[in-house]
């Protein structure tokens, strides 16, 4: 199985499948995807003018206690599956994204 994120020289890209218009809002483990595991992020807001968006990246920012600027949608704005960029030191990152599965 592979994981749901990787590491680059200042940065981790994340994998996450996101329900937008979600009751419950938050990280909800990891789903299967076609191509490979996803973490699941709910938020309430809907997918409209990039709300949905920015409440991922808030809702993770948070999560992995990181200022909310160092987290940037990377590929997928438009879609449910997306990749997620977070700025900073890979072997200080890792453990907090490996808690979240």
């Amino acid at each position: 199985m592979s994981s749901f994120w990787r590491a680059e020289a200042a940065s981790l890209l994340v994998r996450v499948k996101v329900q937008p218009k979600s009751r419950r809002p938050g990280l909800d483990g990891l789903r299967p995807s076609a191509d490979g595991p996803r973490l699941r992020v709910a938020v309430t807001e809907a997918p409209e003018d990039g709300r949905a968006n920015r409440a991922v990246c808030a809702t993770l920012a948070a999560a992995i206690d990181v200022p909310a600027s160092a987290v940037e949608v990377a590929q997928g704005s438009a879609a449910r599956e997306k990749t997620i960029r977070i700025s900073g030191d890979p072997a200080l990152l890792a453990p907090r994204i490996e808690a979240l599965a």
